[in-house]
């Protein structure tokens, strides 16, 4: 990667600031806290269960969701109430020998701090590579932790001023920032920094913090999952973007972290060869979007109807693969119109999800306030020839592809007022169409991430595949930007997050003939 501004990523290009966690992104402590925590939660049990066994904490499983990113006195708390144990809080200077919750965390600390005069700290030099790089670029860097021991474990690892600004646990507990999952500490950093949260990079290794950066609106949000399997689990919280060393982002070429336009995209079913590379030795699971995708976009939803060639070949497909559609339209809508019983439909953007043996709603509360924009809305753009409002169960879609030129902006007003009006919904925009779903933390991506795990292919052999047209799409683009394939269908200068591109559904229909092709060549 080149030092000079301009001539760096995507990514780089895109943001002005990155936010750094410090335990188990630059600093190799993570373990170290990992192995505190189970010393003295494990003395506290076998002590409190006398001569009962009792369960020892689990770094693999306990130590990630009720302590990691966490401000000590509160993983405390967490870890204790999961095992029904509640103990009084105490004060923040309580003896470790104290059984309270601040006791407990002070003797975790004493144990942490005796490790760290043992076997001092060492750096992920990737990660400082990194940020010397990121630096070069003129671009500001801070460093968050949970921990008051921050100053000291950076000067031990020999990096005391390596950052702009530093946010840890003294300064927490100063100006009363509350911990992850809440957003406050990553804010905080981006303030003193001065500049905004969209355009800045958070880099995370725990589930609380990840989940924080997206909370908090943050521009782009890298998980680091340094242990085998944790890759999902980052993106189920909120991150865009999963490595597994920051050396990765050094490694990647121009253009090719983040976003790209799609008419610079490799062509699909010339990389045939790359694409099965990636499917060997997997369990190929595929989801697609409708309009656009499996049918060409057309003047009005009720148009775009699915061939027989196209239904018969995502039939067969369905017969060798997992297949999904997830759709803006309604999910009732959309079944209609592909017509297979076989495969598993969500609808609404992935608001409403049913398949052969599982079905889920999401957002039923905000079905009332729906109806009330969608009656808003129709009088708003009545007078505004060629536009509609089409209602979904969870969503609404405003088009305006037969709307003139001058007229479009009206119809934008329109929504934008619709959005301040109804505060419990969000606006996005497609091709020609302005979506207004409910203001949850819930897309197409999620919707993905969900399905995975209920059908059982949230494993490492799987290999999940999506395919849609459209800047919905993106959301499952990005889930899928470590652990999958993204296929854009379009051939514009859109920036996707999608890893390979397909003309038009012609294409998507030729290349589901290779797929089955080339699955039947390698049963035979």
């Amino acid at each position: 990667m080149m030092s000079s501004k301009g001539k760096t990523n995507v990514l780089f290009r895109s943001y002005e600031a990155f936010i750094f966690d410090m335990d188990g992104v630059i600093t190799q402590t993570a373990r170290m806290h990992a192995q505190s925590w189970k010393k003295m939660f494990d003395d506290f049990l076998e002590k409190r269960a006398g001569k009962t066994e009792a369960e020892p904490f689990d770094i693999s499983s306990d130590y990630k969701v009720y302590v990691d990113g966490k401000p000590r006195y509160d993983g405390v708390r967490s870890f204790l109430q999961s095992r029904g144990i509640h103990l009084p809080y105490g004060r923040t200077h309580d003896s470790p020998e104290k059984e309270t919750i601040c006791g407990l965390g002070n003797r975790k600390n004493l144990i942490f701090l005796q490790l760290i005069e043992e076997k001092g700290v060492d750096v992920y030099s990737s990660s400082v590579k990194l940020i010397n790089e990121i630096k070069s670029s003129d671009i500001k860097v801070a460093v968050i932790s949970a921990s008051k021991n921050c100053s000291a474990i950076l000067s031990a690892a020999g990096i005391p001023d390596l950052f702009d600004v530093q946010v840890d646990g003294v300064v927490s507990e100063e100006i009363k920032l509350k911990g992850k999952p809440h957003p406050d500490i990553f804010l905080e950093a981006a303030r003193r920094l001065d500049v905004s949260p969209e355009k800045s990079v958070v880099v995370e290794d725990s589930l609380a913090g990840v989940k924080a950066g997206k909370k908090g609106g943050f521009g782009w949000v890298i998980g680091v999952a340094r242990n085998k399997g944790d890759d999902l689990s980052l993106k189920e919280h909120g991150a865009d973007q999963v490595v597994s060393d920051l050396g990765e982002l050094m490694n990647e070429k121009e253009g090719s972290f983040g976003e790209r336009p799609i008419d610079k995209l490799p062509k699909a079913m010339k990389h045939l060869s790359q694409i099965s590379k990636r499917m060997s030795n997997k369990k190929l699971a595929i989801f697609l979007d409708y309009d656009g995708t499996l049918t060409p976009i057309v003047q009005r939803p009720e148009d775009a109807i699915l061939s027989s060639s196209m239904r018969n070949t995502v039939k067969d497909l369905s017969h060798i693969f997992p297949v999904a559609v997830i759709s803006g339209r309604d999910r009732k809508d959309v079944k209609n119109l592909v017509g297979l019983d076989e495969i598993t439909y969500a609808g609404s953007h992935g608001f409403d999800i049913k398949g052969p043996e599982l079905q889920y709603e999401h957002g039923q509360e905000f079905l009332s306030v729906l109806d009330e924009a969608e009656s808003y809305l129709n009088k708003k753009i009545n007078a505004i020839k060629g536009s509609f409002v089409e209602r979904k169960k969870y969503s609404l879609a405003v088009h305006f592809r037969q709307v003139d030129e001058g007229d479009i902006p009206k119809v934008k007003q329109a929504v934008q007022q619709a959005g301040r009006k109804f505060s419990r919904l969000r606006m996005s925009s497609g091709k020609k169409v302005f979506d207004i779903r409910p203001q949850i933390d819930w897309d197409k991506g999620k919707a993905l991430l969900w399905l995975l795990k209920k059908m059982g292919l949230d494993q490492s052999h799987v290999l999940p595949l999506y395919i849609g047209d459209d800047t919905t799409d993106e959301d499952a683009f990005r889930v899928l930007s470590s652990i999958g394939i993204g296929i854009v269908v379009g051939d514009d200068s859109r920036p996707t997050s999608a890893h390979f591109r397909l003309n038009n559904p012609q294409e998507v229909k030729t290349f589901f003939k290779h797929l089955i092709s080339r699955e039947k060549e390698q049963r035979s």
